[in-house]
Protein backbone atom coordinates (compact mmCIF):
# COMPACT_ATOMS: atom_id res chain seq x y z
CA UNK A 1 0.00 0.00 0.00
CA UNK A 2 1.55 3.53 -1.20
CA UNK A 3 2.30 5.58 1.38
CA UNK A 4 0.19 9.13 1.38
CA UNK A 5 2.20 12.09 0.82
CA UNK A 6 1.09 14.52 3.33
CA UNK A 7 -1.01 17.48 1.96
CA UNK A 8 0.95 20.54 0.73
CA UNK A 9 -0.13 24.16 2.74
CA UNK A 10 -0.30 27.00 0.98
CA UNK A 11 2.41 28.44 3.06
CA UNK A 12 4.64 25.82 1.79
CA UNK A 13 3.67 25.92 -1.85
CA UNK A 14 4.77 29.69 -1.75
CA UNK A 15 8.22 29.13 0.21
CA UNK A 16 8.96 26.55 -2.90
CA UNK A 17 7.80 29.14 -5.58
CA UNK A 18 10.39 31.61 -4.12
CA UNK A 19 13.62 29.02 -4.30
CA UNK A 20 12.43 28.15 -7.86
CA UNK A 21 12.72 32.21 -8.25
CA UNK A 22 16.00 32.65 -6.47
CA UNK A 23 17.60 29.78 -7.81
CA UNK A 24 18.71 31.42 -11.16
CA UNK A 25 20.38 34.25 -8.91
CA UNK A 26 21.34 31.69 -6.90
CA UNK A 27 23.21 30.20 -9.40
CA UNK A 28 24.41 33.16 -10.50
CA UNK A 29 25.93 34.04 -7.51
CA UNK A 30 28.03 31.18 -7.10
CA UNK A 31 29.20 31.23 -10.72
CA UNK A 32 30.67 35.14 -10.20
CA UNK A 33 32.33 33.88 -6.59
CA UNK A 34 34.04 31.16 -8.55
CA UNK A 35 35.17 33.39 -11.04
CA UNK A 36 36.39 35.44 -8.42
CA UNK A 37 38.10 32.85 -7.29
CA UNK A 38 39.73 31.75 -10.52
CA UNK A 39 40.42 35.10 -11.47
CA UNK A 40 42.42 35.58 -8.17
CA UNK A 41 44.09 32.58 -8.39
CA UNK A 42 45.30 32.71 -11.60
CA UNK A 43 45.58 36.58 -11.73
CA UNK A 44 47.14 37.43 -8.80
CA UNK A 45 50.62 35.45 -8.79
CA UNK A 46 50.28 36.70 -12.44
CA UNK A 47 49.84 40.34 -11.47
CA UNK A 48 52.78 39.63 -8.67
CA UNK A 49 54.66 38.07 -11.42
CA UNK A 50 54.57 41.24 -14.36
CA UNK A 51 55.12 43.55 -11.17
CA UNK A 52 59.09 44.97 -9.93
CA UNK A 53 61.96 44.55 -11.09
CA UNK A 54 64.83 42.18 -9.96
CA UNK A 55 68.79 42.08 -10.84
CA UNK A 56 71.33 39.22 -10.53
CA UNK A 57 74.44 40.21 -8.01
CA UNK A 58 77.63 39.18 -9.36
CA UNK A 59 80.20 38.37 -6.53
CA UNK A 60 83.25 38.74 -8.65
CA UNK A 61 83.81 42.66 -10.10
CA UNK A 62 84.53 41.38 -13.51
CA UNK A 63 81.99 39.21 -13.68
CA UNK A 64 79.75 41.92 -12.27
CA UNK A 65 81.82 44.06 -15.37
CA UNK A 66 80.77 41.67 -18.07
CA UNK A 67 77.56 40.31 -17.55
CA UNK A 68 75.88 42.73 -14.36
CA UNK A 69 72.95 45.28 -15.42
CA UNK A 70 73.53 48.90 -15.16
CA UNK A 71 70.04 49.94 -16.08
CA UNK A 72 70.12 50.27 -19.67
CA UNK A 73 67.54 47.23 -19.94
CA UNK A 74 64.09 48.83 -18.96
CA UNK A 75 63.87 51.02 -21.92
CA UNK A 76 66.54 49.89 -24.15
CA UNK A 77 66.48 46.43 -23.62
CA UNK A 78 65.42 43.19 -25.67
CA UNK A 79 63.80 40.25 -23.91
CA UNK A 80 66.30 37.32 -23.38
CA UNK A 81 63.91 34.91 -25.09
CA UNK A 82 64.15 36.92 -27.87
CA UNK A 83 68.03 37.29 -28.33
CA UNK A 84 68.26 33.69 -28.15
CA UNK A 85 65.73 32.92 -30.94
CA UNK A 86 66.91 36.14 -33.28
CA UNK A 87 69.88 33.74 -34.74
CA UNK A 88 67.54 31.18 -35.91
CA UNK A 89 64.58 33.60 -36.90
CA UNK A 90 67.44 35.65 -39.14
CA UNK A 91 70.00 32.98 -40.07
CA UNK A 92 70.68 35.23 -42.95
CA UNK A 93 72.66 37.92 -40.59
CA UNK A 94 73.34 35.83 -37.71
CA UNK A 95 73.88 32.11 -39.17
CA UNK A 96 75.95 29.45 -36.85
CA UNK A 97 77.90 32.66 -35.42
CA UNK A 98 75.32 34.22 -33.75
CA UNK A 99 75.82 37.03 -32.42
CA UNK A 100 79.45 36.57 -32.80
CA UNK A 101 78.69 37.73 -36.38
CA UNK A 102 78.92 41.18 -35.36
CA UNK A 103 82.27 40.43 -32.78
CA UNK A 104 80.44 40.10 -29.49
CA UNK A 105 82.32 38.23 -27.37
CA UNK A 106 81.26 35.26 -24.72
CA UNK A 107 83.23 34.45 -21.65
CA UNK A 108 84.84 31.07 -21.21
CA UNK A 109 82.50 28.00 -20.97
CA UNK A 110 79.36 30.31 -22.70
CA UNK A 111 78.37 29.86 -25.64
CA UNK A 112 75.25 30.79 -28.00
CA UNK A 113 74.15 27.04 -28.21
CA UNK A 114 73.30 26.54 -24.34
CA UNK A 115 71.84 30.06 -24.54
CA UNK A 116 74.15 32.26 -23.05
CA UNK A 117 74.34 36.22 -23.92
CA UNK A 118 77.58 37.72 -25.01
CA UNK A 119 79.76 39.95 -22.95
CA UNK A 120 78.04 43.38 -22.14
CA UNK A 121 74.83 42.14 -22.20
CA UNK A 122 73.44 42.44 -19.04
CA UNK A 123 70.09 41.09 -17.54
CA UNK A 124 67.58 42.40 -15.21
CA UNK A 125 64.18 41.31 -15.30
CA UNK A 126 61.15 43.61 -15.37
CA UNK A 127 57.19 43.22 -14.75
CA UNK A 128 58.55 39.38 -15.12
CA UNK A 129 60.17 39.51 -18.48
CA UNK A 130 63.88 38.74 -18.69
CA UNK A 131 65.63 41.83 -20.66
CA UNK A 132 68.65 42.50 -21.45
CA UNK A 133 70.88 45.30 -22.99
CA UNK A 134 74.24 46.85 -22.51
CA UNK A 135 76.70 47.46 -20.06
CA UNK A 136 80.22 48.82 -19.54
CA UNK A 137 82.08 45.96 -21.02
CA UNK A 138 80.46 46.14 -24.44
CA UNK A 139 82.57 48.79 -25.38
CA UNK A 140 85.44 47.93 -23.51
CA UNK A 141 86.34 43.69 -23.97
CA UNK A 142 88.44 43.53 -27.02
CA UNK A 143 90.95 39.81 -27.72
CA UNK A 144 94.48 39.59 -28.34
CA UNK A 145 96.34 36.51 -29.79
CA UNK A 146 100.24 36.68 -30.72
CA UNK A 147 99.68 34.15 -33.84
CA UNK A 148 96.22 33.61 -36.08
CA UNK A 149 96.12 29.91 -34.75
CA UNK A 150 96.11 30.82 -31.49
CA UNK A 151 93.49 31.00 -28.71
CA UNK A 152 92.01 34.41 -28.91
CA UNK A 153 92.80 36.24 -25.25
CA UNK A 154 89.95 38.26 -23.69
CA UNK A 155 91.49 41.36 -22.04
CA UNK A 156 88.55 43.47 -19.89
CA UNK A 157 89.81 47.06 -20.22
CA UNK A 158 91.07 47.11 -23.30
CA UNK A 159 89.01 48.51 -26.48
CA UNK A 160 86.29 46.39 -27.96
CA UNK A 161 88.27 45.64 -31.24
CA UNK A 162 86.11 43.14 -32.33
CA UNK A 163 82.68 44.94 -31.99
CA UNK A 164 80.80 45.99 -34.95
CA UNK A 165 77.95 47.98 -32.95
CA UNK A 166 77.04 50.12 -36.12
CA UNK A 167 76.57 46.63 -37.98
CA UNK A 168 74.24 45.60 -35.04
CA UNK A 169 72.30 48.26 -34.71
CA UNK A 170 71.63 48.31 -38.31
CA UNK A 171 70.60 44.60 -38.29
CA UNK A 172 68.04 45.32 -35.27
CA UNK A 173 66.32 48.82 -37.06
CA UNK A 174 66.21 46.53 -40.58
CA UNK A 175 64.34 43.82 -38.64
CA UNK A 176 62.17 45.78 -37.13
CA UNK A 177 58.91 45.26 -39.50
CA UNK A 178 60.54 42.06 -40.53
CA UNK A 179 57.46 39.65 -40.55
CA UNK A 180 59.47 37.01 -38.72
CA UNK A 181 59.59 39.00 -36.07
CA UNK A 182 55.44 39.01 -35.49
CA UNK A 183 54.61 37.07 -32.64
CA UNK A 184 53.65 33.62 -34.33
CA UNK A 185 56.44 33.77 -35.73
CA UNK A 186 58.77 34.07 -32.62
CA UNK A 187 56.50 32.09 -30.19
CA UNK A 188 57.06 29.32 -32.47
CA UNK A 189 60.51 30.00 -32.97
CA UNK A 190 60.77 30.06 -28.85
CA UNK A 191 58.46 26.53 -28.99
CA UNK A 192 61.10 24.53 -31.00
CA UNK A 193 63.95 26.06 -29.19
CA UNK A 194 62.76 24.37 -26.10
CA UNK A 195 61.58 27.93 -24.62
CA UNK A 196 58.53 26.92 -22.52
CA UNK A 197 55.37 29.11 -22.16
CA UNK A 198 52.44 28.72 -20.18
CA UNK A 199 49.06 29.46 -21.92
CA UNK A 200 48.82 32.93 -19.80
CA UNK A 201 52.58 33.81 -20.79
CA UNK A 202 51.78 32.94 -24.48
CA UNK A 203 48.75 35.67 -24.41
CA UNK A 204 51.13 38.19 -22.50
CA UNK A 205 53.84 37.60 -24.88
CA UNK A 206 51.72 37.71 -27.65
CA UNK A 207 50.01 40.82 -27.35
CA UNK A 208 51.94 42.77 -24.65
CA UNK A 209 55.74 42.34 -24.69
CA UNK A 210 56.31 41.05 -28.89
CA UNK A 211 54.23 44.37 -29.90
CA UNK A 212 55.97 46.57 -27.33
CA UNK A 213 59.54 45.09 -28.41
CA UNK A 214 58.58 46.16 -32.32
CA UNK A 215 57.25 49.40 -31.27
CA UNK A 216 60.48 50.54 -29.94
CA UNK A 217 62.53 48.87 -32.80
CA UNK A 218 60.19 50.90 -35.36
CA UNK A 219 60.54 54.16 -33.02
CA UNK A 220 64.39 54.19 -32.35
CA UNK A 221 64.56 53.68 -36.57
CA UNK A 222 62.52 56.38 -37.18
CA UNK A 223 65.09 58.35 -34.90
CA UNK A 224 67.99 56.98 -35.86
CA UNK A 225 68.51 55.45 -39.48
CA UNK A 226 68.21 58.66 -40.86
CA UNK A 227 71.80 59.41 -39.50
CA UNK A 228 73.46 56.33 -40.10
CA UNK A 229 72.57 57.03 -43.63
CA UNK A 230 74.40 59.64 -43.55
CA UNK A 231 77.43 58.76 -42.30
CA UNK A 232 80.00 56.13 -43.17
CA UNK A 233 80.15 53.08 -41.68
CA UNK A 234 81.43 52.75 -38.42
CA UNK A 235 83.36 49.59 -38.59
CA UNK A 236 84.11 47.56 -35.46
CA UNK A 237 85.87 49.13 -32.68
CA UNK A 238 84.33 52.17 -33.46
CA UNK A 239 81.14 54.61 -32.43
CA UNK A 240 79.39 57.69 -32.75
CA UNK A 241 79.93 58.70 -29.14
CA UNK A 242 77.27 61.73 -29.44
CA UNK A 243 75.04 62.19 -31.99
CA UNK A 244 72.88 59.37 -31.14
CA UNK A 245 72.65 60.28 -27.89
CA UNK A 246 71.14 64.06 -29.40
CA UNK A 247 68.54 61.85 -30.73
CA UNK A 248 67.76 59.24 -28.51
CA UNK A 249 68.25 61.55 -25.19
CA UNK A 250 67.03 65.02 -25.98
CA UNK A 251 64.77 64.18 -29.32
CA UNK A 252 66.45 65.83 -31.79
CA UNK A 253 66.24 65.23 -35.34
CA UNK A 254 68.70 64.67 -37.76
CA UNK A 255 67.80 68.03 -39.44
CA UNK A 256 68.46 69.83 -36.16
CA UNK A 257 72.00 68.93 -36.57
CA UNK A 258 74.52 71.28 -38.31
CA UNK A 259 76.47 69.62 -41.54
CA UNK A 260 79.36 69.72 -39.33
CA UNK A 261 78.27 67.88 -36.19
CA UNK A 262 76.88 65.03 -38.12
CA UNK A 263 79.61 62.47 -37.93
CA UNK A 264 81.18 61.42 -35.00
CA UNK A 265 82.94 58.55 -34.73
CA UNK A 266 85.66 57.55 -33.07
CA UNK A 267 87.66 54.67 -31.46
CA UNK A 268 86.67 52.73 -28.14
CA UNK A 269 88.93 54.08 -25.47
CA UNK A 270 90.78 51.84 -22.93
CA UNK A 271 89.69 52.04 -19.24
CA UNK A 272 92.86 51.44 -17.88
CA UNK A 273 93.50 52.72 -14.21
CA UNK A 274 91.37 55.06 -14.23
CA UNK A 275 92.61 56.63 -10.89
CA UNK A 276 95.76 58.36 -11.75
CA UNK A 277 92.99 59.80 -14.71
CA UNK A 278 91.26 61.68 -11.60
CA UNK A 279 91.26 65.46 -12.43
CA UNK A 280 92.76 65.17 -16.53
CA UNK A 281 90.82 66.10 -19.21
CA UNK A 282 88.74 62.61 -20.22
CA UNK A 283 86.69 61.97 -23.33
CA UNK A 284 88.78 62.06 -26.48
CA UNK A 285 88.04 65.88 -26.61
CA UNK A 286 88.38 66.57 -22.84
CA UNK A 287 85.42 67.96 -22.47
CA UNK A 288 85.04 66.86 -19.16
CA UNK A 289 87.11 66.41 -16.02
CA UNK A 290 85.20 64.64 -13.92
CA UNK A 291 85.45 60.68 -13.92
CA UNK A 292 81.95 60.40 -11.96
CA UNK A 293 80.35 62.57 -15.17
CA UNK A 294 81.98 60.36 -17.61
CA UNK A 295 81.30 57.44 -16.55
CA UNK A 296 77.46 58.44 -16.10
CA UNK A 297 77.93 60.00 -19.61
CA UNK A 298 78.82 56.79 -21.03
CA UNK A 299 76.40 54.31 -19.12
CA UNK A 300 73.64 56.75 -20.78
CA UNK A 301 74.62 56.43 -24.28
CA UNK A 302 74.26 52.60 -23.37
CA UNK A 303 70.89 52.88 -23.10
CA UNK A 304 70.58 53.82 -19.42
CA UNK A 305 67.24 56.81 -18.43
CA UNK A 306 67.91 58.99 -15.81
CA UNK A 307 64.85 56.92 -14.34
CA UNK A 308 66.45 53.38 -15.08
CA UNK A 309 69.72 54.27 -14.36
CA UNK A 310 71.51 51.57 -11.71
CA UNK A 311 74.00 54.31 -10.09
CA UNK A 312 75.39 51.61 -7.14
CA UNK A 313 75.74 49.40 -10.44
CA UNK A 314 77.46 51.71 -12.36
CA UNK A 315 79.64 52.70 -8.85
CA UNK A 316 80.62 49.51 -8.26
CA UNK A 317 82.18 49.08 -11.93
CA UNK A 318 83.94 52.57 -11.34
CA UNK A 319 86.31 51.72 -8.21
CA UNK A 320 87.30 48.17 -10.01
CA UNK A 321 88.56 50.11 -13.01
CA UNK A 322 90.17 52.86 -10.55
CA UNK A 323 93.18 49.92 -10.29
CA UNK A 324 92.71 48.13 -13.38
CA UNK A 325 95.95 47.73 -14.67
CA UNK A 326 96.22 46.61 -18.95
CA UNK A 327 98.17 43.12 -18.58
CA UNK A 328 102.08 43.55 -19.66
CA UNK A 329 103.51 44.03 -23.13
CA UNK A 330 104.38 40.91 -24.74
CA UNK A 331 106.81 42.51 -27.24
CA UNK A 332 110.55 42.42 -25.70
CA UNK A 333 113.04 44.32 -28.46
CA UNK A 334 116.48 44.78 -27.85
CA UNK A 335 117.57 46.42 -24.24
CA UNK A 336 120.10 49.16 -25.94
CA UNK A 337 116.79 49.75 -28.48
CA UNK A 338 114.92 50.30 -25.78
CA UNK A 339 116.92 52.70 -23.75
CA UNK A 340 117.76 54.17 -27.44
CA UNK A 341 114.44 55.09 -27.77
CA UNK A 342 112.79 56.07 -24.09
CA UNK A 343 115.68 58.96 -24.44
CA UNK A 344 114.14 60.09 -27.38
CA UNK A 345 110.69 59.47 -26.35
CA UNK A 346 111.52 61.52 -22.83
CA UNK A 347 112.46 64.54 -25.13
CA UNK A 348 109.78 64.78 -27.44
CA UNK A 349 106.94 62.83 -26.16
CA UNK A 350 106.70 62.42 -22.42
CA UNK A 351 105.58 66.11 -21.54
CA UNK A 352 101.99 64.96 -22.94
CA UNK A 353 101.66 61.31 -22.63
CA UNK A 354 103.87 60.18 -19.37
CA UNK A 355 106.57 56.82 -19.89
CA UNK A 356 106.96 53.83 -19.06
CA UNK A 357 109.16 52.47 -16.53
CA UNK A 358 110.28 49.10 -16.50
CA UNK A 359 106.74 47.55 -16.16
CA UNK A 360 105.19 50.63 -14.58
CA UNK A 361 103.32 53.26 -16.42
CA UNK A 362 104.53 56.61 -14.77
CA UNK A 363 101.25 59.28 -14.97
CA UNK A 364 103.50 62.55 -15.28
CA UNK A 365 103.72 65.31 -17.83
CA UNK A 366 103.31 69.07 -18.05
CA UNK A 367 100.83 68.72 -20.30
CA UNK A 368 99.65 65.20 -19.49
CA UNK A 369 95.89 64.63 -19.62
CA UNK A 370 95.51 68.60 -20.97
CA UNK A 371 93.55 69.62 -24.57
CA UNK A 372 96.07 70.54 -26.92
CA UNK A 373 94.32 73.06 -29.60
CA UNK A 374 93.13 71.14 -33.02
CA UNK A 375 94.98 74.27 -34.68
CA UNK A 376 98.43 72.49 -33.35
CA UNK A 377 97.49 68.67 -33.48
CA UNK A 378 96.22 69.01 -36.74
CA UNK A 379 94.02 65.87 -36.78
CA UNK A 380 90.52 65.06 -37.95
CA UNK A 381 88.25 67.38 -36.54
CA UNK A 382 84.80 65.62 -36.91
CA UNK A 383 85.12 63.97 -33.60
CA UNK A 384 85.52 67.28 -32.07
CA UNK A 385 83.12 69.18 -33.95
CA UNK A 386 80.58 66.57 -32.99
CA UNK A 387 80.26 67.79 -29.42
CA UNK A 388 78.19 71.26 -29.14
CA UNK A 389 77.40 74.01 -27.40
CA UNK A 390 73.67 73.03 -27.59
CA UNK A 391 74.74 69.67 -26.70
CA UNK A 392 76.18 70.74 -23.58
CA UNK A 393 73.35 73.03 -22.61
CA UNK A 394 71.13 69.79 -22.73
CA UNK A 395 73.50 67.69 -20.49
CA UNK A 396 73.40 70.30 -18.07
CA UNK A 397 69.39 69.56 -17.60
CA UNK A 398 70.31 66.22 -16.41
CA UNK A 399 69.75 64.90 -13.10
CA UNK A 400 69.17 68.25 -12.12
CA UNK A 401 66.88 67.59 -9.43
CA UNK A 402 69.31 65.05 -7.70
CA UNK A 403 72.88 67.16 -6.64
CA UNK A 404 74.61 64.02 -6.06
CA UNK A 405 74.31 63.00 -10.05
CA UNK A 406 73.77 66.80 -11.81
CA UNK A 407 76.09 67.21 -14.82
CA UNK A 408 77.95 70.12 -14.23
CA UNK A 409 81.72 69.93 -15.66
CA UNK A 410 80.97 69.32 -19.19
CA UNK A 411 82.65 72.03 -21.41
CA UNK A 412 82.88 72.19 -25.20
CA UNK A 413 86.61 72.63 -26.43
CA UNK A 414 88.64 72.90 -29.04
CA UNK A 415 91.14 70.57 -29.25
CA UNK A 416 91.53 66.84 -28.52
CA UNK A 417 92.95 65.64 -24.99
CA UNK A 418 96.65 64.59 -24.66
CA UNK A 419 96.09 60.46 -23.46
CA UNK A 420 98.38 58.30 -21.26
CA UNK A 421 99.39 55.35 -23.21
CA UNK A 422 99.35 52.90 -20.78
CA UNK A 423 98.44 49.32 -22.30
CA UNK A 424 99.48 50.87 -25.45
CA UNK A 425 99.98 47.74 -27.21
CA UNK A 426 96.13 47.11 -26.68
CA UNK A 427 95.06 49.92 -28.25
CA UNK A 428 95.53 49.62 -31.69
CA UNK A 429 94.29 51.61 -34.62
CA UNK A 430 95.60 54.62 -33.30
CA UNK A 431 94.37 58.31 -32.70
CA UNK A 432 91.03 59.18 -31.89
CA UNK A 433 89.08 58.08 -34.85
CA UNK A 434 91.62 54.63 -35.25
CA UNK A 435 92.63 56.24 -38.45
CA UNK A 436 96.26 54.87 -38.34
CA UNK A 437 96.84 51.17 -37.86
CA UNK A 438 100.14 50.56 -36.74
CA UNK A 439 102.86 52.77 -34.37
CA UNK A 440 105.48 52.57 -37.12
CA UNK A 441 102.60 54.15 -39.45
CA UNK A 442 102.15 56.20 -36.74
CA UNK A 443 105.66 57.98 -36.52
CA UNK A 444 105.48 58.70 -41.01
CA UNK A 445 104.26 61.91 -41.94
CA UNK A 446 100.72 61.52 -42.79
CA UNK A 447 100.94 61.38 -46.33
CA UNK A 448 102.79 58.48 -46.65
CA UNK A 449 99.99 56.56 -43.83
CA UNK A 450 98.10 53.91 -45.06
CA UNK A 451 94.92 55.17 -47.01
CA UNK A 452 92.77 52.07 -46.59
CA UNK A 453 93.49 48.66 -44.19
CA UNK A 454 92.20 46.22 -42.71
CA UNK A 455 90.48 46.40 -38.81
CA UNK A 456 88.67 44.29 -36.88
CA UNK A 457 91.44 42.25 -36.11
CA UNK A 458 93.25 40.91 -33.05
CA UNK A 459 96.42 39.37 -34.41
CA UNK A 460 99.66 41.22 -32.62
CA UNK A 461 101.95 42.58 -35.26
CA UNK A 462 105.08 42.32 -33.03
CA UNK A 463 107.37 44.15 -35.48
CA UNK A 464 104.84 47.76 -36.34
CA UNK A 465 102.84 47.60 -33.15
CA UNK A 466 99.21 47.33 -33.02
CA UNK A 467 97.47 44.38 -34.93
CA UNK A 468 98.00 43.35 -38.68
CA UNK A 469 95.99 45.65 -40.70
CA UNK A 470 96.75 44.46 -44.19
CA UNK A 471 96.36 47.00 -46.58
CA UNK A 472 92.99 46.76 -48.91
CA UNK A 473 90.77 48.04 -51.36
CA UNK A 474 87.08 49.65 -50.11
CA UNK A 475 84.43 47.97 -51.92
CA UNK A 476 85.87 44.69 -52.46
CA UNK A 477 84.66 41.68 -50.19
CA UNK A 478 87.27 40.68 -47.59
CA UNK A 479 87.06 37.42 -45.70
CA UNK A 480 87.55 38.64 -42.38
CA UNK A 481 87.75 41.86 -40.53
CA UNK A 482 86.64 45.64 -41.97
CA UNK A 483 88.25 47.79 -45.03
CA UNK A 484 88.88 51.47 -43.46
CA UNK A 485 89.14 54.28 -45.62
CA UNK A 486 90.87 57.36 -44.59
CA UNK A 487 89.00 59.14 -47.07
CA UNK A 488 85.91 59.13 -45.81
CA UNK A 489 84.15 62.35 -43.80
CA UNK A 490 85.63 62.09 -40.39
CA UNK A 491 88.19 59.25 -41.34
CA UNK A 492 91.02 60.97 -42.30
CA UNK A 493 94.72 60.05 -40.67
CA UNK A 494 96.19 63.68 -41.02
CA UNK A 495 97.69 65.59 -38.42
CA UNK A 496 99.98 64.30 -35.08
CA UNK A 497 103.22 64.17 -37.25
CA UNK A 498 105.28 64.56 -33.48
CA UNK A 499 108.61 61.77 -34.50
CA UNK A 500 108.01 62.25 -38.32
CA UNK A 501 111.09 64.23 -38.41
CA UNK A 502 113.30 61.91 -36.89
CA UNK A 503 115.64 59.55 -38.87
CA UNK A 504 114.73 56.29 -39.60
CA UNK A 505 117.24 54.88 -37.31
CA UNK A 506 115.96 57.16 -34.64
CA UNK A 507 112.08 56.46 -35.71
CA UNK A 508 112.65 52.35 -35.11
CA UNK A 509 114.34 52.95 -31.86
CA UNK A 510 111.90 55.00 -30.83
CA UNK A 511 109.64 52.39 -31.80
CA UNK A 512 111.15 49.49 -29.51
CA UNK A 513 110.59 51.54 -26.88
CA UNK A 514 107.00 51.73 -27.55
CA UNK A 515 105.96 48.13 -28.22
CA UNK A 516 107.26 47.90 -24.27
CA UNK A 517 104.10 49.96 -22.93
Amino acid sequence: MRRQEPPVTAVQDASRSRRRRRLPLTLLALAVVLAGVLVLAIGAPTLWRYSGESVRHYADPEAHFRHGSIGSEPQSGLPVRLWRVLPELFPEALGEQGYAAFGFLYAPGDSLAAGDLPIGVGTREVRGVELGWFNCAVCHTGTVRKFPEAQPRLVSGMPSNNLDLNGFIAFLLEIADDPRLAPDSVLDAMEEQGQELGWVERLVWRHAVLPRVREGLLATRARLAPLLAAQPAWGPGRVDTFNPYKLIQFDQTLADLTEGERIGTADFPSIFLQRPRQGMDLHWDGNNASLQERNLSAALGAGVTEASVDHAAIERVADWLLDLAPPPSPHAPEAERVAAGKALYLRHCADCHGYQEGERYVFEGERLGEVVPNEALGVDPARLDSYTETLRRDQLTLFASDERYRFRHFRKTDGYASQPLDGLWLRAPYLHNGSVPTLHDLLLPPEERPAAFVRGLDVLDGDQGGFVAPACTPGESLDEGFCFDTRLPGNGNQGHDYGTGLTAEERAALLDYLLTF
